[in-house]
């Protein structure tokens, strides 16, 4: 189930579904491919472990939603896009785009370079869609593009091809940008939450690649997920575990496939074709297939269900929302 509900007990980080990263995708522009799309999706409809949809506002007003971009291999920013959402009149929401760069990408982004202020967040079927320069933006629901049978899963990976995500909603946040922004070749990306506290910003949750959460327990999965990539080498142990556990692995290759899951960043380069897990990751790729592989050991190949039929050929590409 990706990132949907990451927090403890299948629950959402901090109690707040507005703050629950779900996925992350980036991949080159369709017909442009001096471009790049990334699309961050959070704030599930629906939480798993519940019938009842979480809340009809968006996103969290006040916080941050930031995509952090490393652009030399060391696991820490260079580059940061960092939306903050206000509330506005009628119940609705605007959204304030920073760019960030330099030493300060690595931090919070409450400053950097203001792309666009105060734009309209989309609630509706229709895409609001925001241009500036070289850059689109889209905020607001969409139906959720993940794919999986849950319930399979959670069924001893008894797979019966019933996807949980077909008729469910997120919230998305879609950027197009150049290429040249990511200095057109390899990056590391990666997205997270935060919440202003009394005490400060506080990072709720964060990742890279899907359902590296399913590996932490208890309060593994708490520092995980308000931790760094660059200090994800203590986690190998963990997720070894888990696989030797699940997958029957000898410990010596156990600690192999962790050392290629840490750290939880998405490789990307926008020169070559994108397909998970080798180069980004597009909206119809199976990334449920390859996870149950790579955790059996080879045992359970698929859950039997395969992209949805909702997607847009245009951006910002995700299907409108349910009702």
């Amino acid at each position: 189930m990706s990132h949907h509900a990451s927090g403890p007990n299948f629950g959402f980080p901090r109690g707040d579904a507005r703050l629950d990263m779900t996925d992350l995708y980036a991949f080159t522009k369709p017909g442009d491919p001096a471009k790049s799309i990334i699309v961050l999706n959070v704030h599930p409809s629906f939480a798993l472990n519940s019938p009842e949809p979480t809340t009809t506002e968006p996103f969290a007003p006040g916080a941050l939603y930031e995509v952090k971009v490393d652009t030399d291999g060391d696991a820490v920013a260079d580059l940061a896009y960092s939306v903050r959402f206000a509330s506005a009149e009628d119940a609705k929401q605007t959204a304030t785009v920073r760019r960030v760069q330099g030493v300060q990408a690595a931090g919070v982004g409450e400053e950097g370079e203001v792309i666009v202020q105060q734009i309209p967040v989309s609630v509706g079927r229709e895409a609001v869609v925001t241009e500036a320069g070289e850059y689109r933006f889209f905020f607001g629901w969409r139906s959720d593009p993940f794919f999986s049978d849950v319930n399979g899963n959670f069924n001893h990976m008894q797979f019966t091809g019933d996807d949980f995500f077909l008729d469910k909603n997120v919230c998305s946040i879609v950027i197009e940008l150049p290429n040249a922004d990511l200095g057109s070749r390899r990056v590391g990306i990666w997205a997270r939450t935060l919440d202003k506290t009394a005490e400060g910003w506080v990072q709720a949750d964060r990742g890279g690649r899907p359902l590296q959460a399913v590996f932490l327990p208890g309060d593994e999965r708490e520092a995980y997920l308000s931790g760094e990539p660059a200090d994800d080498g203590r986690f190998i142990g963990v997720f070894a575990y888990q696989l030797g556990h699940t997958g029957d692995y000898t410990p010596e290759d156990a600690v192999s496939v962790a050392r290629k899951l840490l750290t939880d960043i998405l490789s990307y380069d926008p020169r070559r074709p994108t397909r998970f897990p080798d180069n980004g990751r597009t909206l119809t790729d199976d990334v449920v297939d390859g996870f149950l592989s790579m955790l059996s050991n080879g045992k359970v190949t698929g859950d039997k269900v395969g992209p949805h039929g909702d997607l847009l050929d245009e951006f910002p590409y995700l299907g409108p929302p349910h009702a």
